[in-house]
């Protein structure tokens, strides 16, 4: 069997306000692309089927220019609660400096309760490029040119 080893990454600083007496979100493995978050909660909170509700984390975030933040479901959550996570991923712009909120649903059948510091989504931090337009005439062809919407088959 092969051990996978994994170089030290350099790490981008990001400053982080910590409201809600949780841990600071932290990657699982070495390997680990998102860090979870966690429902800052005075109570216990009851989503019923089909409801949607807004859950606050206690944290605030100061992206640097260039960086975005995505919010996305726990793959755990959703398979074995049915909870996932709506407008995903969600976006948390670099100017963005409000509490980080995670819109959840609960897709099951029963009722589902969230307390405090349950790992609720996952947020994963990603450079974004910036583009300019050039306004044109046409584009250039491909292959599959105008082909979507599963025009490249199942498999």
């Amino acid at each position: 069997m092969m051990l996978l080893t994994f170089a030290p990454m350099e790490k981008t600083r990001v400053r982080i306000i910590n409201k809600s007496g949780n841990n600071l979100p932290e990657y699982a493995t070495e390997g680990s692309s998102g860090m979870d978050l966690r429902a800052n909660l005075e109570n216990q909170l009851v989503l019923k089927p089909m409801e949607r509700r807004l859950i606050p984390t206690g944290l605030f975030i100061e992206l640097p220019e260039g960086y975005e933040a995505q919010v996305r479901p726990r793959s755990g959550l959703a398979l074995k609660q049915g909870i996932t996570c709506l407008n995903s991923p969600g976006t948390v712009d670099a100017d963005y400096r409000g509490e980080i909120m995670v819109i959840l649903i609960n897709l099951s059948e029963q009722e589902q309760t969230l307390s405090h510091g349950d790992r609720i989504a996952q947020m994963v931090i990603s450079k974004v490029e910036r583009i300019k337009w050039i306004a044109t005439e046409n584009i250039n062809e491909t292959k599959r040119n105008q082909g979507g919407f599963g025009h490249t088959g199942k498999s």
